[in-house]
């Protein structure tokens, strides 16, 4: 991979996994070209989440955010690639699925703002510190993508 590796968090919401979407969400990002190097299922503990969205402490939806976060299992997992922060993003949609585009995991599979079944960090930065957060580095698997040359030439 030319460049700086890259890696980003995403998270499929309580929502995201009720409606059997994680498969099809892992597909998206496999057939882009990025590279899982970390991913596990799990109920976030309140602490977790409340971590999670620090920044957002003050906003008057970050209760019923963590009270909707805590309400079943997530899925959550670390991706590689050139440019997967934006990129991810991009696949993503907006956060408003109102505004997401048809092709997008949101424009395609959600309605509304307050069910958008999938987290994805919006920087660098936010990227390594939501990884820290869900995983500890031995959780991490570091290897050689054997279709890397035909991705990046």
């Amino acid at each position: 991979m030319a460049g700086v590796e890259e890696r980003t968090f995403i998270a499929i919401k309580p929502d995201g996994v009720q409606r059997r979407l994680v498969g099809e969400i892992i597909k998206r990002f496999e057939q882009k070209g990025f590279k899982l190097v970390g991913m596990k299922f799990l109920h976030a503990s309140e602490d977790l989440l409340k971590e999670h969205y620090i920044d957002l402490k003050d906003r008057p939806f970050y209760a019923g955010l963590v009270n909707y976060m805590n309400s079943g299992p997530v899925v959550a997992m670390v991706w590689e690639g050139f440019n997967v922060v934006k990129t991810g993003r991009v696949m993503l949609g907006e956060t408003n699925p109102a505004d997401s585009k048809p092709g997008t995991i949101r424009g395609d599979y959600c309605i509304q703002v307050s069910r958008n079944i999938i987290h994805g960090s919006d920087s660098v930065e936010n990227a390594n510190t939501e990884i820290n957060l869900w995983f500890q580095p031995e959780e991490l698997v570091s290897y050689e993508n054997c279709s890397d040359s035909w991705i990046y030439g």
